[in-house]
């Protein structure tokens, strides 16, 4: 995914509000930036970091820009727009970096199903005349890399409680008595290597995630490539529920 123009650049004067932050530009202006980012955002909003935006030119727009990219802990790069996962995620698919997902072909986004009435972030189908081959994809976006110690690559999801992440599980479970059902982690941290749940943060996430992996649902995680000019999800990284 390529950013054109590339990315701006500015400092974080703060986060609020949970979707507006202020940033200070280099001519010491100061810019509202749209935040789309409905997590807690932890160890991604530290004032005086490093941050990128994309601009918008739709006049309709209150706030124009968007911010898209944190420096955090380390040295690394997180992208924050959870927007972004999934269209990382489908790009990922059709140009064959996600492998376990390559024989289908059609791609359908945000289709309804399942008991509690959820939208699966995608839909995979192959067609013959066997019959049909559907897969439920659910997508989630991490961010939250570890804070304490030496810094020894771990990624955690959620990075906040989330009674909407347990729900899409729970759908998958259901989905995987007839279909193939997958969980892909959007890992946009350039540090992380392995993903694993935040017990600490949301203890029963991490009890139905490993309910879903004894039920046979699929669980990937790739990670991105992130610069000013483009990310890009570049290889998958290890998924680990000890």
């Amino acid at each position: 995914m390529k950013f054109n123009p590339p990315l701006e650049q500015g400092k974080l004067l703060k986060r609020y509000k949970r979707f507006l932050a202020d940033i200070q530009l280099a001519d010491g202006s100061e810019m509202t930036l749209h935040c789309a980012n409905t997590g807690s955002m932890k160890n991604c909003q530290t004032p005086g970091s490093d941050v990128w935006f994309s601009r918008s030119h739709n006049p309709k727009r209150k706030y124009p820009c968007t911010w898209e990219v944190v420096a955090v802990n380390h040295g690394f790069l997180a992208g924050i727009n959870t927007a972004r996962a999934n269209a990382l995620v489908k790009e990922a698919i059709e140009n064959g970096t996600i492998k376990p997902l390559q024989h289908y072909d059609s791609i359908k986004a945000e289709v309804p199903y399942g008991e509690e009435k959820s939208r699966i972030d995608f839909l995979l189908e192959k067609t013959d005349a066997g019959g049909d081959d559907k897969c439920y994809v659910e997508v989630k976006s991490v961010t939250l890399g570890e804070s304490e110690g030496t810094w020894q690559g771990l990624g955690l999801f959620p990075d906040a409680v989330t009674e909407r992440g347990r729900k899409h599980l729970r759908e998958l479970i259901a989905a995987k008595k007839h279909h193939r059902a997958v969980l892909i982690f959007c890992v946009q941290h350039t540090g992380i290597t392995k993903v694993v749940p935040a017990d600490a943060i949301d203890p029963e996430y991490g009890k139905v995630l490993r309910q879903a992996i004894a039920a046979g649902v699929e669980v990937y995680a790739y990670r991105a490539a992130i610069s000013a000019e483009e990310i890009t999800l570049m290889d998958a990284i290890p998924v680990e529920c000890p």
